[in-house]
């Protein structure tokens, strides 16, 4: 049986946070979602950030990590401020935004029309460039009988799918708040989606990877059970962002409701996909 790298709770809430607040960036970079919506997830993050700090100093620390983590909560914390604070050093009053459709929710992608004041979203940028150290710092760490470098594209294409399933869900909630937002912002995301799950899911498959589990040479201790739900969680999350995407295309706003029904499902599935494998690989 192979000895692969050990899983704890502290490197998956920096991949968490660092590729949440990369795919806050992604979003924020258009200067049409509100400025509530940053507010939301840099608070999330930041914490989720700090937590990931805590567990590291205490339960199997690493000290570029854990100090990555902390320095990535500051600065959420920092961009929170600046956000909020008004005509703050860097504020731009040309953020906008769709008109809402006829129905009064975002039927049709209509050309900007209206503006809201916002801030610089380049500020985002910093706190997930310095949580990429920690990340970084977390996947050229013990390895086992896993290829390093496999190792740590695992961990940094892991922080990427982690955050763009979770800020999928996240902005179509926001869509209730924001009814008027074009729908671009959240089909990009979905389509993110969509091209790193290949990635995500080839990653897990190189060996020593999961065709080993499937195969029966490594033992995942409950007779394979555990390899067929993998695949069952990692089909399950690019079928859900395919009919996500398909339901983006009706003109009807509960469309937008109903693919965020099914993100929600994917942010399950989707953990399930790179956790499980690594929680099995792990040995």
């Amino acid at each position: 049986m192979a000895e692969g790298a050990p899983v704890d709770v502290a490197t998956v809430m920096c991949q968490w946070a660092t590729g949440g607040l990369a795919y806050l960036w992604v979003t924020t970079r258009r200067r049409e979602v509100g400025l509530g919506y940053g507010w939301l997830l840099r608070s999330l993050y930041g914490v989720i950030a700090a937590i990931g700090a805590v567990t590291g100093f205490v339960f199997q620390p690493n000290a570029v990590r854990d100090v990555a983590c902390i320095a990535m909560a500051l600065c959420a914390g920092a961009t929170l401020v600046r956000s909020a604070v008004p005509n703050a050093p860097g504020a731009d009053l040309q953020v906008q935004i769709g008109d809402a459709g006829s129905d009064g929710g975002a039927t049709v992608d209509c050309p900007p029309k209206r503006t809201i004041e916002g801030f610089d979203p380049r500020w985002d940028l910093a706190a997930p460039l310095v949580g990429l150290v920690g990340v970084v710092a977390a996947g050229i760490g013990a390895s086992g009988d896993i290829a390093p470098a496999l190792h740590l594209a695992r961990v940094v294409a892991g922080a990427a799918f982690l955050g763009v399933v979770s800020n999928s869900m996240l902005l179509g909630h926001w869509y209730l708040v924001q009814p008027g937002l074009r729908r671009e912002p959240l089909r990009e995301l979905v389509r993110h989606l969509g091209g790193l799950w290949p990635i995500e899911v080839g990653l897990l498959l190189l060996p020593t990877g999961m065709i080993a589990v499937l195969t029966g040479s490594i033992d995942d201790g409950y007779g394979g059970l555990l390899g067929w739900f993998w695949i069952a969680c990692a089909v399950t999350t690019v079928a859900l962002a395919a009919v996500a995407m398909a339901a983006l295309r009706e003109r009807q706003y509960a469309a937008v409701m109903a693919a965020t029904g099914l993100l929600y499902l994917a942010i399950l599935t989707g953990f399930g996909t790179d956790l499980v494998a690594r929680l099995t690989l792990a040995g």
